[in-house]
């Protein structure tokens, strides 16, 4: 499945997901790390392909920090947000800043003592607003409440999201990964590409993959007990873990 992205690198574009596919899960999102082996892998996989970036939910910026490699790029906050290799500028959706001051005075309402005692904790990401409850010592009586708070979000006239143990307030846009890996590969149209991801956001970022690219695309989904059936069965490869992300990108440099 894999080798006919080797056979022209310099014309398939490369892309990851970050927290769940490049780095494990942790409790708290602030202490993912990518482990270095994985690294190692990305730096030679980056100096070989076309295009290589990593698409997530973070920051584009935090997430460059992150992974520690300046000269891919990155497309942030689902789409929002994209980095270009070796640049300091993020380019920003100009339809998000208008509601920039609107969702933070709703996650500052939102985060009362009730909310803060179930300890859900609050992640500000620019654009976007975050309620994390992985590790809370009660996480249905968490997730009740983010249910809560995502009603008083739809009722606020914002959108939100949920992912895995994750619940993201947004700008009322059309906004994805999708969108983003089509407006990193407009005008570019690599001719293979391959995207991995493990959340319910990277359908998305297949769907736009599979529209970007003008030959063979390859969407691989990675299996945990967390990952959505809708991510699984729309994948064209299933890999285990984060340890079969590294697979990938070990037989991509074959």
């Amino acid at each position: 499945m894999i080798e006919p992205l080797r056979v022209d690198p310099s014309s398939t574009a490369v892309m990851f997901d970050i927290d769940g596919t490049l780095a494990p899960i942790v409790r708290h999102a602030a202490d993912a790390a990518i482990p270095e082996d994985t690294r190692r892998l990305l730096i030679a996989v980056s100096k070989r392909y076309g295009t290589v970036a990593c698409v997530t939910g973070r920051p584009a910026l935090v997430a460059r920090q992150m992974v520690g490699i300046g000269s891919i790029a990155y497309i942030g906050n689902h789409g929002l947000e994209r980095l270009a290799p070796g640049d300091g500028e993020v380019i920003l959706d100009h339809r998000a800043g208008a509601y920039a001051k609107r969702i933070h005075a709703f996650a500052s309402a939102a985060q009362t003592p009730d909310v803060e005692r179930l300890r859900i904790t609050l992640e500000d990401k620019g654009p976007i607003v975050a309620f994390h409850w992985r590790g809370a010592p009660d996480e249905h009586a968490a997730s009740a409440a983010v249910a809560q708070i995502a009603q008083a979000a739809a009722a606020a006239g914002l959108a939100t999201h949920q992912g895995r143990k994750v619940l993201e307030v947004r700008p009322p846009i059309p906004l994805d990964k999708g969108r983003g890996i089509a407006a990193l590969l407009r005008g570019r149209r690599p001719a293979n590409g391959l995207y991995v991801g493990d959340d319910v956001t990277d359908l998305d970022a297949f769907r736009g993959l599979r529209a970007a690219v003008s030959g063979r695309a390859v969407c691989i989904a990675v299996g945990s007990e967390e990952a959505p059936p809708q991510l699984l069965a729309d994948a064209d490869l299933v890999v285990a873990g984060t340890a079969g992300v590294r697979e990938i990108l070990d037989e991509l440099l074959r």
